[in-house]
C-alpha cells in the first residue's frame, strides 16, 4: 500500500530524483567524483552550538526568502556568528532547495572553515555520494522514515566520505533505534554522529515544543543532542539547553532575521551559558 504521508511522499520523491540522477551518472563514477574532491571542513563540537539552516521555503510557513534574497549574504553572515554548521535545503518541490545551493554554499563557506550540512530526505547512498562531491561536510538522516537496514547503509556511506551524520528522530521508538545502532561508524575518531529530536508533528506539521522535554530522558548516551524545529528564538534555546540538548538547528526563525550574524551569536551564547550552569549545577 503507498505510503501517502508527508514522509512517504518525499522518501518517494527523492527515489525517483535519485534514479534519474543515476541514469546521468553511475554510482562508480559518482564514487570516484566524490573522493577525488578536496575534504571539508570537519565539525567542531563545543559545550552548545547552533546549526543555522538556509531554507528558501517551508511547508508549513510558505517562501521564507523576500524578494532580492542575497544567498552568499546570508551564509557569510551565518558563519560570522559562529554557526558550529550551515544546514542546506536540497528537497526541491517542497523547500525549493537544489543541490546547486550546497555547491554554492560549500564554496563560499570554505574560507571561513564552517561545515555545511546536506538537509534533505536521503534513502540512497548514492545521496551521500552526492553530498561529498559537492563539497558538503554532514548529512542529516531521518530515521522515521528509514529501517535500519537503509539506515545502516547510509551512515557507512557517510563513515567512508568522512561526513558527520546528524539522525533525527521523532518519537521514542526512533530514539530506541538510533541507540541500538552499533558498527564503526560510531567510533569516537568517526565524523561525529548526532541525534537530532524533531518536535513537529508529522501529520500537521504543528510544532509541540513539550515534545523535547518529554523525550530528553530517551536521548541516546554518548551522541550529542540537536533540538530541531520550534526553536524561534532566545527563550526556546534557554529551555533546550536546561534540559540537557547540546545545540539546535534554527531555520525560519533566521530565515527571518534581519541581523542573521547577531542572531546566531545570541543563540549561541545564550544556549552555551545554560548549558554550562546546569553541567555545574549537576
Amino acid at each position: 500500500m503507498t505510503d501517502d504521508s508527508f514522509l512517504g511522499r518525499m522518501a518517494r520523491r527523492s527515489r525517483e530524483r535519485t534514479l534519474r540522477a543515476r541514469a546521468q551518472e553511475s554510482e562508480a563514477t559518482l564514487r570516484a567524483r566524490a573522493m577525488a574532491t578536496a575534504h571539508p571542513p570537519r565539525l567542531t563540537l563545543g559545550e552548545f552550538g547552533v546549526i543555522a539552516e538556509l531554507k528558501l521555503r517551508s511547508p508549513a510557513a510558505g517562501s521564507l526568502a523576500e524578494p532580492g534574497f542575497d544567498l552568499g549574504a546570508r551564509l557569510t553572515a551565518y558563519a560570522s556568528g559562529g554557526a558550529m554548521a550551515i544546514s542546506i535545503l536540497t528537497e526541491p518541490d517542497e523547500f525549493k532547495g537544489d543541490l546547486a545551493h550546497l555547491q554554492e554554499a560549500a564554496s563560499i563557506l570554505q574560507e571561513h572553515d564552517t561545515p555545511v550540512m546536506r538537509k534533505d530526505f536521503l534513502t540512497e547512498p548514492y545521496q551521500i555520494l552526492e553530498a561529498r562531491a559537492a563539497g558538503a561536510s554532514g548529512v542529516l538522516v531521518i530515521v522515521t522514515m528509514l529501517n535500519d537496514e537503509e539506515t545502516e547503509a547510509l551512515l557507512a556511506c557517510a563513515r567512508d566520505c568522512g561526513l558527520f551524520v546528524l539522525l533525527e528522530a521523532f518519537d521514542v521508538g526512533d530514539l530506541r533505534r538510533i541507540a541500538g545502532l552499533t558498527g564503526p561508524w560510531l567510533a569516537p575518531e568517526q565524523a561525529p554522529v548526532l541525534c537530532g529530536v524533531n518536535c513537529r508533528d508529522l501529520k500537521t506539521l504543528a510544532v509541540d515544543f513539550g515534545r523535547f522535554r518529554s523525550l530528553v530522558e530517551h536521548l541516546p548516551a554518548g551522541l550529542t543532542a540537536v533540538a530541531e524545529s520550534g526553536i524561534l528564538g532566545i527563550e526556546e534555546v534557554h529551555s533546550v539547553a536546561q534540559m540537557g540538548y547540546q545545540g539546535a538547528l534554527v531555520g525560519s526563525a533566521l530565515m527571518r532575521s534581519r541581523q542573521p550574524s547577531q542572531t546566531v551569536a545570541e543563540l549561541t551564547e545564550t544556549g552555551t551559558q545554560r548549558y554550562e550552569k546546569r553541567r555545574s549545577c549537576s
